[in-house]
């Protein structure tokens, strides 16, 4: 029998629509229906190595856990990997088809079309139900020419949309009511419904405000989705994410928590202070959620420290982590006077951590010979490892276990383009008998190529009692699962998941 498929399209970036696709999936995988999730085209630096050894965005790969099936690089065909503010790095079908800016993008994107039919004809091949997400706004008629992820691929595939409003953002029924005002009516004839997202308190208040979207759009009201507060549980998709989000799941730029100091009831109750763990946010962070499992450890204040900001001097441990342009967020971390900071951090004994681009940064010397994240150039690095590191050759996209050099085990990935070599003392011990990533002779600086060190408890743990924090018994991949279902539940709850299925049309 032909997979169905049902496309999910947003009124802006950020309105949710990874989380629902995400809800749905684990919903109709839980009924016995083989899901696939796909997204034509994403933009995210948050990246996951694949089954099949490519690479895909992060939501991705969680909408696939979500459907309890491996990641595949046909999930999304069309990664962008910002490497600057007009440039981006172009991997199509999980490999690295080379750098464009966003003009030339704007060309390129129609000769991607016939990839991203490929890979969503071979998931739906397998598949009884896909679940599309778009990309961005449906409303960027400025981009819909050429387009790939939303209405050009939901014509090319005949998939029906179900649009996605914000009512947190404001402006709700303007933003439902104005994309039909100002989208093709072709494109607007694929609408079969919407979604209010993030709505807080008595949802029948507005049910006024869904009869009206109903009459100036002729879309089907499927639902009002209330904040699902497990969302801070989940990886985010991109760096809106990045930082603390509130108790409802709303994602904030607070980036810094007020830690500063015990409270009257922790000394009360005789509760040790929570260790501060500092993440550098450089204009060009990847794969930042590789910090998720440090924001739920109550033995740990996760702050991200963005530029402008210096590096707490109370940290324990100081985190430099992966980049999309290594050299440019080198000069942007020497620019912020993180340079000075860092040094001051360790003379006071704390730890520096630096994972994949945080540790080539850490290294005496960074060569891009071949220009391979911007012009050809050979930089100082910190200094604090006795590495160095060359930019070339192919990309490493692996998974990974091993143990640390003491023993303590863990599973990972890798992710990075680069050799690096040096004198010092090896980090981690791969299960291929490789070593990797670099620490000082007194434990206290180190770095690695792999990612997803703390999401393995056995190795979150360690590193915590490194630091001298307190640890817990969080299971972090269980409560992963956990939160999933609970997403789930909630869809099923507020949203007519019936009407859904029945919108979902065979794939042409």
């Amino acid at each position: 029998m032909p997979a169905r498929v049902l496309m999910f399209q947003g009124t802006g970036s950020d309105v949710g629509k990874s989380l629902i696709v995400a809800g749905l999936a684990r919903a109709f995988a839980r009924r016995g229906l083989r899901v696939r999730p796909f997204k034509p085209q994403n933009m995210s630096n948050n990246a996951a190595v694949t089954a099949d050894g490519g690479e895909i965005g992060r939501a991705q790969a969680l909408q696939a856990r979500a459907a309890r099936v491996p990641p595949s690089v046909d999930m999304n065909p069309v990664l962008l990997k910002p490497q600057s503010e007009v440039g981006a790095q172009v991997v199509v079908q999980g490999k690295v088809l080379g750098n464009a800016r966003a003009r030339e993008y704007q060309a390129l994107k129609p000769r991607l079309l016939g990839a991203v039919l490929e890979s969503f004809r071979r998931l739906a091949a397998d598949a009884d139900l896909v679940l599309v997400e778009g990309a961005g706004s449906a409303s960027e008629i400025n981009l819909r020419a050429g387009d790939i992820a939303n209405f050009g691929f939901a014509r090319a595939a005949g998939a029906p949309v179900v649009l996605i409003g914000d009512i947190e953002r404001g402006g709700v029924i303007a933003s439902l009511v104005g994309t039909k005002a100002v989208i093709d009516p072709d494109d607007a004839a694929l609408i079969e419904g919407f979604v209010v997202n993030r709505f807080r308190g008595d949802p029948t208040l507005f049910d006024a405000g869904l009869t009206e979207i109903s009459r100036r759009t002729g879309w089907r009201a499927l639902g009002v989705v209330p904040f699902f507060e497990g969302a801070q549980r989940l990886p985010a998709e991109d760096a809106l994410g990045l930082g603390a989000r509130d108790s409802s799941g709303e994602v904030v730029f607070a980036l810094n928590r007020a830690f500063s100091s015990q409270s009257t009831e922790d000394r009360a109750t005789g509760m040790a202070r929570p260790q501060r763990v500092a993440v550098l946010a450089y204009p060009r962070i990847a794969n930042f959620d590789d910090f998720d499992p440090l924001r739920q450890e109550p033995g740990v204040d996760l702050v991200f420290v963005r530029p402008g900001a210096a590096i707490p001097g109370d940290a324990a441990l100081v985190i430099l982590p992966g980049s999309k342009a290594t050299i440019a967020d080198l000069a942007a971390l020497r620019h912020a006077g993180w340079d000075i900071d860092l040094a001051a951090h360790q003379r006071r004994g704390g730890h520096i951590l630096g994972i994949c681009g945080g540790y080539q940064i850490l290294g005496r010397r960074i060569a891009d010979p071949n220009g391979v994240e911007g012009p050809p150039a050979v930089v100082d690095g910190l200094g604090l490892l006795d590495i160095e590191t060359v930019l070339e050759g192919d990309k490493v996209l692996v998974e990974t276990s091993g143990s640390t050099t003491c023993g303590v085990a863990f599973r990972g990935y890798e992710m990075h383009i680069g050799r690096t070599t040096g004198s010092v003392a090896p980090l981690l011990t791969l299960a291929d008998g490789r070593s990797d990533g670099a620490v000082s002779t007194d434990g206290r600086i180190a770095g690695c190529y792999v990612h997803g060190l703390f999401s393995d408890d056995r190795q979150r743990r360690h590193w915590l009692q490194r630091i001298g924090a307190a640890t817990s018994m969080l299971d972090y991949e269980a409560g992963i699962d956990e939160t999933l279902d609970e997403l789930a539940e909630h869809l099923e709850r507020h949203l007519d998941c019936e009407a859904l299925l029945a919108l979902a049309r065979e794939a042409s």
